[in-house]
């Protein structure tokens, strides 16, 4: 696929040789591929989408990956600039060919950033900072172009999921706990897929990869999916508080704070609903999120 676009990459990176191209992994669902070009003057990232004849796939499912890449490309097009605390991949060329959606971003391994697999606490700690400070930076922006309510199991967005839930009380409870976190006065724009695997680290801090499904919510809904991908029950129980006041310190607004303490469990509870729906056998369906469920079941 990568020869199809060659003269653009060339063109839009300023390069005048591709020396080598690595698989860094498939896209999900068979949608396209990662790829790590290594360019005469430098790395880059292509993310090379086929969105013209796709895999399989619902028409649901394959209409919000479709509009996951065109809300991923808005995003690196009209917001991706410097934020303070929050590094993310620069921005190099977007755009389609007859049969492709491409993205061409900055290689962050060039600066030293590599995947974990397992995080200490100060790691933890710098992927909270970088939540805490993407959360600032647009607390109150309007998400235009991008998903009107952020995260890839928004309520309205999973209909299927919903569907075969066996947990009637909670099924019943999803549109209110939806409003519940939709109503909330204070929004920001949030990653909507803030799991560790997302994360690049170097010893001193972290940046943050791959935004399809970003836009509008309460920062909380990033937090409790960070932490879902992170801690088993066990730790969750005992690390909760500590990893919320450290977020909230970072974020320093006490009034957004006191609002999005109370939303925590909601938001937790939001995204056990899609698992139980979606993969019934999931490891993260454990007691702390029928703890998460049971706290808000009884507020509703």
């Amino acid at each position: 696929m990568i020869e199809a676009i060659r003269p653009i990459i060339l063109e839009q990176t300023g390069a005048s040789e591709i020396l080598d191209v690595q698989l860094i992994q498939e896209l999900w669902s068979g949608y396209g591929e990662l790829n790590r070009v290594l360019l005469d003057n430098g790395p880059v990232i292509l993310k090379l989408i086929n969105l013209f004849n796709p895999p399989q796939s619902t028409n649901i499912g394959h209409s919000r990956k479709k509009n996951s890449y065109k809300v991923e490309t808005t995003w690196y097009q009209n917001y991706n600039s410097s934020i303070e605390g929050a590094i993310l991949p620069k921005h190099i060329g977007s755009g389609h060919t007859e049969k492709h959606q491409y993205l061409i971003l900055e290689d962050l391994k060039s600066k030293s950033f590599y995947p974990r697999s397992k995080v200490n606490w100060s790691e933890v700690k710098n992927c909270l900072n970088w939540l805490a400070h993407f959360h600032r930076t647009f607390l109150g922006t309007r998400p235009q172009g991008l998903w009107p309510i952020g995260t890839y199991w928004h309520l309205e967005t999973r209909p299927e999921e919903l569907e075969v839930l066996t947990d009637f009380e909670l099924k019943e409870a999803a549109p209110l706990i939806d409003a519940k976190l939709n109503q909330a006065k204070f929004k920001t724009i949030v990653h909507g897929d803030a799991k560790l695997a997302n994360f690049l680290f170097t010893k001193d801090t972290a940046a943050a990869v791959d935004f399809q499904y970003v836009g509008g919510g309460v920062g909380v809904k990033d937090v409790a999916y960070f932490l879902s991908s992170v801690y088993r029950e066990e730790e969750l129980e005992k690390l909760e508080s500590q990893c919320l006041d450290y977020y909230f310190d970072v974020l320093d607004h006490p009034e957004v704070e006191i609002e999005w303490r109370e939303l925590y469990s909601y938001a937790w509870c939001d995204f056990y609903r899609f698992l139980q729906g979606w993969s019934p056998g999931h490891w993260k369906l454990n007691s702390y999120s029928e703890k998460m469920k049971n706290k808000v079941l009884k507020c509703l």
